[in-house]
């Protein structure tokens, strides 16, 4: 019997949200309200995008079933066997961008897929938004589709697709759907559910918030004012990349601000119109959320069956959404929005507790985490200062004056989490933003909580191995990141070391590190290793940097420039420059030793080679090599459609 099996067998087939026309009938229904399609096997757990809408609009009265995984050939049975819903059909295609999940930054294919059972890759198309609703208008014509999670929320509007090479209109006109919900779409697709209910047409639902729709000029609500953002075509962005990139700007930075423009941007004759999204939900809304009736398990279609991303997950606890880090490569504040959303430490612990009653938990807690660590109840301490704000990091270049980065909450949570009598210990994976903990506020009692967060988090809560993302060693690359200086990660380390020292602890300090970042060239990666050499380290935890939809990053390195400055940004594009970049990560490996050297000449850089292979170090035994990961998100558990760093896609985790 495999874990959660157990558990499972306590539980009735419809305690799930039905997959089939059996489960349907067993619920007593005769008519479905709304039918979801998910990339993702289902899995009933508040980290899986389809698992929190499903259960979210059968808490607002609606009769919901999800179709996992359909079958995109042959007669589509998959697509019939419910028949026609009442309202729409919805699409979510998975908590990753299909081409992120299925390739790495080689275009090579994955070593499984995490979503799916058993990691298998013949279980999703790619691009599943496009395949399965053009399925769907094939067979219903008329019923309406809805578009949700990570892959239609990032490629609502004109975008680079880094698996194509070539940019891509909003996927609406792509797939042919009615309508995308983008971002966290509890709210908005509740909503819409009411309005199709009252009798309100899809076609006149153009003023609901969070939503995405085509239409022509004439049909633009109210008319394109001058409160609207008019962005360059998408025509225009094929002709001029500067157009393109200075799109990306505003992009941003409607998707950070409380009170958001509405964008227009031409393709051919029709209109992409972007409602602002609704204002962050209250700890309240949160809590409801993750109050409702999940099962926590795999559909009990897949007894006998791994899913590896919930294998990653089930002993972890996401306490809150959202995150103002703002870096540049990052997908998270496109999707759930800078501002600081937290499940009260009462809701928390109710997940614990269930956590707890899983069959297989043995009082280890393998995350207590979020988008980033160690944000949790912090914000701008002035609501009308963010309220006005449009910067898209509250840390970057600078910490905010009016951030909050007070970590007592936090603390209190993990003090009641591991007051617990059935936790024996409860460890932080997600990802850590040392600058919040290094720096020094004007409030002493700020200072001092942060000194006892970070106390707290190396002594008690570190598995062995702390991982932290410096991402680069040169400050011009980290600017480009928004990252801070390197700097701080020294201090960081000295700290960690002095701690460890201190209470004899063995743990590792596991950075993360990008090559091939826009911004970085090959004697910036040649400084990286000798600078991390110097430290004593011999990096594991790396990655090429992957383009990705709706990134700043993404946008300079297709572009070539910076959208913010609009000035020319050197990116490493041929696999070849690329290639150069990667190898000094591993330059303590023999084999790669002979290219270093000829690359390192070849730059006129005779002192990084003695650096490096100076006559006291010896190369490392092969059987030492560096862990090459294959993925481009990050340190932070999956939340509701994202994936974590260590085998799947680094910064996608954690959306719909």
């Amino acid at each position: 019997m495999l874990k959660g099996e157990r558990q499972a067998s306590s539980l009735q087939l419809s305690d799930w949200l039905p997959t089939t026309k059996k489960e349907v009938e067993i619920r007593g229904w005769e008519e479905l309200d709304v039918i979801l399609f998910s990339g993702d096997a289902y899995v009933d757990h508040p980290s899986f995008g389809a698992a929190v809408i499903g259960r979210c609009l059968e808490a607002a009265g609606y009769k919901v079933a999800i179709v996992p995984q359909p079958d995109w050939h042959g007669d589509f049975r998959d697509f019939k066997k419910l028949g026609r819903p009442r309202l729409f059909f919805g699409i979510s295609p998975g908590c990753m961008d299909s081409m992120v999940n299925k390739y790495t930054a080689n275009r090579r294919l994955r070593s499984e897929d995490a979503y799916s059972p058993d990691g298998r890759h013949d279980c999703r198309p790619e691009y599943p938004t496009i395949v399965y609703t053009q399925i769907l208008k094939r067979l219903y014509p008329d019923v309406p589709v809805v578009l949700g999670g990570i892959e239609a929320s990032m490629r609502r509007l004109t975008h680079y697709d880094y698996w194509q090479d070539r940019l891509r209109p909003s996927i609406l006109h792509d797939s042919g759907a009615d309508m995308i919900i983008y971002g966290m779409g509890e709210h908005a697709i509740v909503e819409l559910c009411r309005q199709l209910s009252d009798g309100v047409p899809m076609t006149s639902l153009h003023s609901l918030p969070q939503t995405v729709f085509l239409c022509r000029e004439g049909d633009i609500p109210g008319g394109i004012n001058d409160k609207d953002i008019l962005l360059n075509s998408h025509e225009t962005c094929l002709r001029d990349k500067r157009a393109e990139a200075a799109n990306y700007r505003h992009i941003e930075e409607e998707s950070n601000k409380i009170h958001a423009q509405r964008l227009l941007q031409k393709t051919g004759e029709w209109y992409t119109v972007v409602n602002p999204p609704y204002p962050p939900m209250s700890t309240a809304d949160l809590d409801a959320v993750y109050d409702l009736p999940y099962t926590r398990l795999p559909h009990p279609k897949y007894k006998g069956k791994r899913i590896p991303a919930y294998d990653m997950i089930k002993h972890s606890v996401n306490i809150h959404r959202g995150c103002f880090g703002g870096c540049a490569f990052c997908t998270i504040s496109a999707h759930q929005g800078k501002f600081i959303v937290c499940r009260s430490k009462e809701n928390i612990l109710r997940e614990v507790q269930k956590i707890s009653l899983l069959d297989d938990f043995r009082g280890y807690l393998s995350d207590l985490g979020g988008p980033s660590a160690n944000m949790y109840g912090m914000g701008g301490r002035n609501k009308k200062a963010c309220e006005a704000c449009k910067r898209p990091s509250c840390i970057h270049p600078a910490i905010c004056p009016n951030l909050n980065t007070d970590h007592s909450a936090l603390l209190d949570v993990y003090h009641a989490v591991d007051a617990l009598p059935y936790i024996k210990k409860s460890f932080i994976g997600s990802g850590v933003r040392y600058d919040l903990l290094l720096h020094h506020s004007a409030d002493e009692k700020t200072n001092a909580a942060a000194r006892a967060y970070t106390r707290e988090l190396i002594c008690h809560h570190v598995s062995g191995r702390l991982k932290v993302a410096p991402e680069h060693t040169s400050d011009r690359v980290l600017h480009l990141m928004r990252k801070p200086s390197f700097q701080q990660f020294k201090a960081f380390k000295q700290v960690f070391d002095q701690l460890n020292e201190h209470e004899h602890l063995r743990q590792q300090l596991i950075p993360y590190f990008i090559s091939s970042h826009p911004g970085c060239q090959a004697v910036d990666m040649a400084e990286l290793a000798a600078i991390t050499k110097r430290l004593d380290f011999h990096l594991e935890q790396v990655q090429d940097f992957t383009p990705t939809p709706m990134t700043i990053s993404t946008e300079m390195w297709y572009t070539g420039y910076d959208p913010y400055t609009l000035e020319e940004v050197y990116s490493a594009r041929g696999p070849q420059e690329k290639l150069a970049q990667r190898q000094f990560f591993f330059w303590y490996q023999p084999s790669e030793r002979p290219k270093i050297e000829r690359e390192l000449r070849k730059l006129g850089r005779a002192d990084l080679l003695r650096q490096l292979y100076d006559t006291h170090s010896r190369p490392i035994p092969m059987g030492r090599e560096a862990k090459r990961s294959n993925d481009h998100d990050h340190h932070r558990k999956p939340q509701q459609g994202e994936k974590p760093r260590r085998d799947v896609g680094r910064r996608h985790r954690g959306h719909r």
